[in-house]
């Protein structure tokens, strides 16, 4: 397979997951085994642009036209997207003659701020029942996949927001072009992607699944935009999902000061070799050898485990170090979607997440890690019985 990006061929493998199931596909009660279906999840890497990507694609249709992550049920994304659109309305002077667009916006969890500043939005998202939550909540809302084709049918927009979006899309160029084709002259264009550096100096393993096709440093971002015909002007480093790039892209050149520095500590990293993600690779063999003799030790003493977050990164944590049913009772989550299906491959019953209260397991392993502090929080009641949480990325930890 070429490179997504610059199409260059002979892509390095640097860790295989072995076949696993789509991270998000999650099962019906008394679903056979036989039913799923599974592919390679094999980490590659390209030595002309940097960009590290998944050696499959899956057709993005099968992933993402019925979908299971809702946005607004994480008080954490819900803070950052409204410290988000306060930040680009004062950067932009954004009116009531202005323009916010959204690629894959979900729920509109983000879009709605714009909507109570008084701020027209425009929400892209393919996936059929989230985009029919954000309409019926009055988020004027396209459910298409965001294409360079589709770009020229839309309105052009004073700010373009793209979370968590690029990673999934398969033709890297035509997104980018669509980018510029619907950005205003004086716009802005705000692109967040989990950093590859994070996931690697994190041993962040769990977030490769086959929605993920792509792991963005700086070198392969600015490749990218700039072969596109935009600028990356600016870049910021920010906690969220474990370590994440906030990209200002725009039509002309203003501050580049934050970008070149970035790419300069790129280059100390490593960032063109392979040795950083050969270590991450032994990292995850060591992880598992951990988690499993926790795991089965705690077994051995008769205690009871569940699991909190049906999250995709989860998915990939079960299905890498074979976790399932002889060491978990079930897996909690907060998202009504979620709760009565089975996770995939491990089948894990998920549960509301106050079964952990009401059932009191003696440990939860945290499969959410990204959004550890506001979990524990949240279940301080169940902590106050006694409860303990492990933490298995990216070391093992017992809280």
């Amino acid at each position: 397979m070429p490179c997504r990006s610059c199409a260059a061929p002979d892509l390095a493998l640097i860790l295989s997951l072995g076949k696993t199931p789509l991270a998000n596909s999650l099962l019906s009660p008394g679903a056979p085994a036989a039913s799923e279906e599974r592919f390679p999840l094999d980490l590659v890497f390209c030595p002309k642009c940097s960009l590290v990507q998944i050696a499959v694609s899956i057709p993005p249709e099968k992933m993402f036209r019925e979908y299971s992550y809702f946005s607004s049920f994480s008080e954490g994304m819900l803070r950052h997207a409204e410290e988000h659109v306060a930040r680009l309305i004062r950067m932009q002077g954004l009116g009531g003659d202005s323009l916010a667009m959204e690629i894959a916006s979900n729920d509109g969890y983000l879009l709605q701020h714009f909507v109570k500043a008084g701020i027209p939005v425009l929400g892209v998202e393919p996936a059929r029942n989230i985009a029919k939550v954000a309409v019926d909540r009055g988020i004027r809302t396209v459910s298409e996949f965001f294409t360079r084709e589709l770009a020229a049918t839309l309105p052009k927009a004073d700010v373009v927001i793209a979370n968590n979006v690029l990673a999934h899309v398969p033709d890297l160029n035509g997104f980018i072009a669509g980018v510029r084709t619907v950005l205003k002259p004086g716009g802005v264009a705000t692109i967040e992607v989990p950093y590859v550096r994070d996931m690697v100096d994190g041993c962040e393993f769990d977030t490769i699944y086959h929605e993920h096709l792509c792991y963005f440093s700086v070198a392969a971002l600015d490749a990218l935009i700039s072969r596109n015909g935009l600028v990356l002007d600016r870049v910021e480093r920010i906690p969220i999902h474990g370590g994440s790039l906030l990209l200002q892209l725009r039509h002309e050149k203003t501050d580049r000061g934050s970008v070149e520095a970035l790419l300069r500590e790129e280059g100390q990293w490593g960032v063109k070799q392979k040795l950083p993600y050969q270590v991450m690779a032994h990292r995850v063999e060591g992880m598992k050898a951990s988690l499993r003799g926790l795991l089965a030790d705690l077994k051995k003493e008769g205690r009871r485990i569940a699991a909190y977050g049906a999250a995709a990164k989860g998915a990939t944590l079960l299905n890498h170090f074979g976790i399932g049913t002889e060491w978990l009772d079930y897996v909690v989550d907060r998202s009504p979607h979620k709760q009565g299906r089975l996770m995939p491959g491990a089948r894990l019953p998920i549960e509301p997440v106050e079964r952990l209260v009401e059932r009191n397991p003696d440990y939860v392993l945290l499969l959410a890690w990204n959004f550890a502090d506001e979990i524990l929080r949240q279940q301080e009641a169940y902590r106050r019985q006694g409860g303990r949480f492990i933490v298995a990325v990216p070391e093992l930890r017992v809280l």
